[in-house]
């Protein structure tokens, strides 16, 4: 890669002549799809914006000028141009590069982005704090198709628009979401990619119009201002912004010319830049919703490595099928995703009853507050939404769905620690989030046969339900044939123990099973509770186990606020003085790696957990003395 060798950031790229750009636009793709096709991670969108990122670099006098991206799915070029190339190899490892924008990974990462619809308001803040202190950089943001569905980048734009401050917004039109494209926006975008046919057509008619001294002038005036209703690229025109487009993504000889006549335009301007997700590399082309965050695959055949799949359904698969199970016994259940339907096993639903299946976009707010409505009328909705994504919905949880008792099913995929994805994708928080709530169920999967239980139980309860679970295969468990209701808020004891009892929640249910086994052959006589429900807590077997001796709680959920805290509470409101250790997520972010490298290292392996509880119990001189 000759050209790519010598750049470490725009000052060399700009030493490059803009003939040169096509050649080194190809060394980048060749990077990329070399490195994830090693490590996995979201190729197709980061292939398709290569042309636009580069150009950027190139007009723009980066890192001084900021470019802020709208997640990182599609800055794997960004990264390799400013300095990362020699280390791109690394990327989605356990200490190696961040698959998204990280601002103490780089200079040039000017705003840190994992979650989507966020970069318009960012962008607009570092612009009032330019006008603030009297500064002359400028600021770019980067924006998907797909990221502006979100409630956020509407937000943004009208205030943008009324502080009319110089903005550039790149709107990255790739004509596809995660997924396919949904929603009236999208429409709107697809009829803009005829913008040229329609801008030619108003000037023959005000050619025509200009003919007529009066009445034409006059029916002029007021179809300048009804234009909007006719011609899309007014919507943005209409919020204040200079829209330009459709430009051809891939062309970058013209996407040069033309960032180079923007960026020095007054006010906020819409550059509206169409690409191709997958660009340069056929079997992402093909496949661009496989390719969008894609394990690790072999370059010559885009098969992946892991494409013999294990005995063990997936979680997401299991929640799928027996969603759909149920859905064909109750037709008043229906399915909400926000741009997510494969990536929340929803596409099996959408194929079944598409009449009962809602894609929002990436809208988690509206999706909770449109599941409410639906509830309000005698509907029984899911939303399938990831666990962190889920973060954003609080409040529409609380007022929407809490407080009025409605009966939504909230399914959180990709609970506990997701893996390469890092900080932004963890799914660390939910129950410390959501347990605070009154009148909500929240309850934690052990394994894939107990998923197909609770989520018949989050329909069956008549209360909001808010049913958590980790990615990936299930841990090989027999199946039911049948999802069938479990007793509200009861646990149930998978190995009596005398000396200690690990109250285990989720996914660390089985591995505490083999602590305990590990703890017997040692001599500790240990024992385990699966206690399936956060809220409502199984307070009778508590007061059992405690009974019995001391209590170690187990949970893939941050420790602060955790389902060891609910135990804690609840032993000191009932005046027990039970010892208890907790373990789960530490007060910090953790960071990226393979799940059972970061389970490892914060202590959450079986081992890890044998050899804390024997070390625990020997420090506190808690065995009891007939052992």
């Amino acid at each position: 890669m000759p050209l790519l060798s010598n750049i470490r950031g725009s000052e060399d790229i700009k030493k490059l002549s803009a003939a040169a750009l096509p050649e080194l636009a190809e060394e980048v793709r060749r990077l990329i799809i070399e490195g994830v096709s090693r490590t996995g991670g979201h190729l197709a969108s980061s292939l398709g914006a290569a042309d636009l990122i580069l150009s950027l670099h190139y007009v723009f006098d980066t890192p001084r000028d900021r470019i802020v991206f709208d997640t990182g799915h599609q800055a794997y070029a960004h990264k390799i141009l400013t300095g990362r190339a020699d280390s791109f190899h690394t990327i989605r490892t356990k200490g190696g590069l961040s698959g998204f924008l990280k601002r103490y990974e780089s200079e040039y990462d000017a705003f840190g982005a994992g979650h989507a619809s966020t970069a318009l308001s960012a962008a607009a803040g570092m612009a009032a704090a330019r006008d603030q202190a009297g500064a002359s950089y400028r600021v770019v943001a980067v924006v998907a198709d797909g990221a502006m569905t979100g409630g956020m980048a509407w937000e943004a734009m009208q205030n943008v628009g009324q502080l009319g401050t110089d903005l550039l917004v790149v709107l990255n039109d790739n004509q596809m979401f995660i997924s396919q494209r949904v929603g009236r926006l999208g429409r709107i975008l697809t009829k803009l990619l005829t913008l040229g046919t329609i801008q030619n057509a108003e000037r023959k008619a005000e050619l025509f119009l200009n003919r007529f001294q009066f009445w034409g002038k006059n029916i002029l005036r007021v179809a300048k201002r009804a234009r909007v209703l006719f011609f899309p690229g007014m919507i943005f025109e209409e919020m204040g912004f200079t829209y330009y487009g459709p430009v051809d993504g891939h062309n970058i000889a013209e996407l040069v010319e033309v960032l180079g006549y923007v960026k020095n335009l007054k006010g906020p301007v819409m550059l509206h830049v169409v690409t191709k997700k997958g660009r340069g590399y056929a079997p992402a082309e093909t496949a661009p919703t496989k390719f969008h965050g894609a394990a690790s695959f072999d370059v010559e055949t885009g098969i992946s490595a892991k494409a013999s799949a294990p005995a063990a359904p997936s979680f997401t698969s299991v929640f799928g099928t027996t969603l759909v199970k149920l859905a064909r016994k109750d037709s008043r259940i229906c399915a909400i995703t926000a741009a997510m339907p494969e990536g929340t096993g929803l596409d099996l639903f959408r194929d079944a009853f598409p009449k009962r299946y809602y894609d929002v976009g990436i809208a988690e707010e509206h999706a909770i507050t449109f599941a409410a409505g639906l509830a309000a009328d005698g509907m029984k909705p899911v939303a399938a939404i990831y666990s962190s994504f889920m973060q954003r919905a609080f409040d529409q949880v609380q007022h929407d769905i809490s407080l009025q008792k409605l009966p939504v099913v909230i399914a959180m995929d990709r609970a506990g620690l997701v893996g390469e994805d890092g900080p932004t994708h963890h799914g660390v928080f939910d129950i410390s989030l959501f347990r605070m709530l009154p009148d909500v169920v929240v309850m934690a999967a052990a394994d894939e046969n107990e998923l197909q239980h609770m989520l018949a139980t989050a329909f069956a309860c008549g209360k909001p339900a808010l049913l958590r679970y980790p990615r990936g295969r299930g841990f090989g468990v027999p199946m039911d044939p049948e999802p069938a209701e479990l007793p509200l808020g009861k646990g149930r004891v998978l190995l009596p123990g005398k000396d200690v009892n690990f109250l285990a929640i989720g996914n660390r249910v089985h591995p505490a099973v083999k602590a305990a086994e590990l703890l017997r052959a040692s001599g500790i006589d240990a024992g385990v509770a699966d206690m399936r429900f956060v809220k409502p807590l199984d307070t009778e077997l508590i007061n059992k186990l405690a009974a019995s001796g001391p209590l170690i709680t187990v949970e893939d959920n941050a420790l602060a606020g955790g389902f060891g805290s609910a135990v804690l509470e609840y032993l000191n409101g009932s005046g027990m003085e039970t010892r208890l250790l907790r373990l789960g997520i530490p007060d910090e972010y953790v960071e990226q790696g393979k799940p059972e490298e970061l389970y490892e290292d914060l202590g959450l392996t079986a081992e890890k957990m044998a050899a804390q509880a024997s070390a625990w119990l020997a420090k506190k001189d808690l065995l009891k003395t007939n052992n």
